[in-house]
C-alpha cells in the first residue's frame, strides 16, 4: 500500500509565502509524475503544476512565475514552494502521485495516488 501525506498550509496574508510538502511512502518501487492539485469552493480540482521523475516541470498559467514544483526522488517527496500568494490562491491543496507498486500478491502495477489534502487561505 502507499499513502500520501500533505502538510503546510495554513493562513497567510496576499503577498506571503507559504511551502507545501508531499510524502509518500509505502512499498515503492518507482515513482514518476508528481503533481500538485488544488480545488477552492464551490470549483473544480484543477492542476497547479507537476514534474517528472527527470524534472521536466509544468505550471497553471495562473501560477507560473510565482510557484515552484521541486522533488527530492531519494525521499519520494515532492514540493510547491508559493510565493505572491494572492486571494485567488485560496483553495485545498492536493498532491497526486504515478506510483509503480506491489500488490500483496507480489504484482507490480502502477497507479495515482492522492494526498488527503492541506488548506491554504490567503486573506486580502
Amino acid at each position: 500500500q502507499v499513502q500520501l501525506v500533505d502538510s503546510g498550509g495554513g493562513l497567510v496574508q496576499a503577498g506571503g509565502s507559504l511551502r507545501l510538502s508531499c510524502a509518500a511512502s509505502g512499498t515503492i518501487l518507482g515513482i514518476n509524475t508528481m503533481s500538485w492539485y488544488r480545488q477552492a469552493p464551490g470549483k473544480q480540482r484543477e492542476l497547479v503544476a507537476s514534474i517528472t521523475s527527470a524534472g521536466s516541470t509544468n505550471y497553471a498559467d495562473s501560477v507560473k512565475g510565482r510557484f515552484t514544483i521541486s522533488r527530492d526522488n531519494a525521499q519520494n517527496t515532492v514540493y510547491l514552494q508559493m510565493s505572491s500568494l494572492q486571494h485567488e490562491d485560496t483553495a485545498d491543496y492536493y498532491c497526486k502521485a504515478d506510483v509503480a507498486t506491489r500488490s500483496s500478491g507480489g504484482y507490480r502495477y502502477t497507479a495515482q495516488f492522492w494526498g488527503q489534502g492541506t488548506q491554504v487561505t490567503v486573506s486580502s
